[in-house]
């Protein structure tokens, strides 16, 4: 059963735990099986902590409480920035970053926590992209975000912050997990960008409060940035990146891996296509995204597609004809989702025949909300499937 939200000397302990040295995230899972809480891990004697599977060093650590004085520097450093601890046993903590090999003890958050428990997709590449890179980035990162899914980065330079940035222009959400402390700006360039996530969206890690972006840093937050996602989206990088290292740990937390296919003469093409070759799966639109997700996942975004497009209650549909001009196509939407199959396509001439009352452009217009929200797609031929 996961604990609530932590209170001041809740937190406090938490931040000793995290802070003792000598002790890594795994040991002190398996000592909190034992030992259910950090405050029972401190009342405990070095003798206690030795039989609970500590070794010496590390039960002395724990037994002087040399880390509290770093713990409190911690704790006022968060509230200095208005940031949250999210332990392993709270029930903010995302449940499959707690399913994966080595999930991390804590996370600092600075946002809304609420967007940890929203299905996502990460969407990382290189630092140095190119103007198709970008234009791929931006274009399925607001495309996703439409959809409903987060779009989970690392807010490095190149593809993280145009996918971060994608995001939130269309109004989406997004979580950027950092490879430093979350009070830390890196990189520089991104001061607005960090003040918006840190407004609309969610800046996570899990370095202390004030660590620096040490080059070692990254490729361990990398399986954060996959574990929190449904699947990880690999746009442009080379053949031993970053980017292909998330995907190779995506892979190995049982995520779905996806490429956007490049120029074969360029290396920032090396990674996706190599993925690609492996067996990632090609994306074109967004649509390919989507229809690989889990069945949880992709009822979650068709309910939420039906909410917004005032879907759920069809009762509501009268009412809703005299609230404004955008009401028709909403009717005019759920009248098409009615008509269309699964696995019989149709054509727009005989959808029109159908609904001989509506114009072409209005016809096209619901198509395309309805495209737009998931809850169709067009196949060769001006033809349309539901997709559930």
């Amino acid at each position: 059963m996961a604990a609530p939200v932590l209170t001041s000397e809740e937190t406090l302990h938490w931040l000793a735990l995290r802070m003792t040295p000598g002790l890594g995230t795994l040991s002190t899972v398996r000592l909190l099986e034992k030992l259910k809480s950090p405050q029972d891990i401190f009342r405990s004697s070095a003798t206690e902590l030795q039989a609970a599977g500590l070794s010496p060093a590390q039960a002395r650590s724990i037994a002087t409480g040399c880390s509290f004085d770093d713990a409190v520097d911690q704790q006022g450093r968060m509230m200095k920035a208005g940031a949250q601890l999210i332990s392993i046993q709270d029930s903010r903590y995302p449940k499959q970053l707690r399913e994966i090999y080595d999930p991390p003890l804590v996370l600092f958050s600075l946002g809304r926590t609420e967007l940890l428990d929203t299905p996502g997709i990460a969407v990382v590449g290189t630092r140095r992209p190119s103007p198709y890179g970008l234009a791929a980035t931006e274009r399925l990162s607001s495309d996703l975000a439409k959809a409903g899914l987060t779009i989970v980065s690392g807010m490095a330079r190149g593809i993280d912050t145009a996918a971060h940035r994608a995001a939130l222009a269309v109004g989406g959400r997004t979580v950027a997990v950092f490879g430093c402390g979350v009070d830390v700006l890196y990189p520089s360039e991104n001061r607005k960008l960090y003040g918006e996530i840190a407004r609309e969206g969610l800046l996570l890690s899990e370095f202390p409060m004030g660590a620096p972006a040490y080059p070692q840093n990254f490729p361990i937050r990398n399986r954060i940035v996959s574990g929190l996602s449904n699947g990880v989206l690999i746009v442009e990088g080379a053949q031993h990146s970053g980017s292909a290292i998330t995907a190779k740990v995506g892979m190995d937390q049982g995520r779905e891996v996806f490429a956007v296919p490049g120029n074969i003469t360029s290396r920032m093409s090396w990674g996706p296509n190599l993925l690609i070759k492996q067996g990632a799966k090609l994306v074109q639109e967004w649509t390919d995204v989507t229809e690989e997700l889990p069945d949880s996942v992709r009822r979650e975004l068709v309910s939420q597609a039906r909410q917004r497009m005032l879907l759920e209650n069809p009762k509501e549909a009268p009412e809703a004809a005299a609230e404004g001009p955008e009401a028709p196509v909403k009717a005019l939407s759920r009248q098409l989702l009615n008509t269309l199959q699964v696995d019989e396509p149709k054509g727009l001439d005989a959808l029109l025949e159908t609904f001989e009352a509506v114009s072409s452009s209005e016809l096209i217009g619901a198509l395309f909300d309805l495209e737009m929200s998931g809850l169709i797609r067009q196949a060769p031929g001006k033809k349309f499937l539901r997709v559930w």
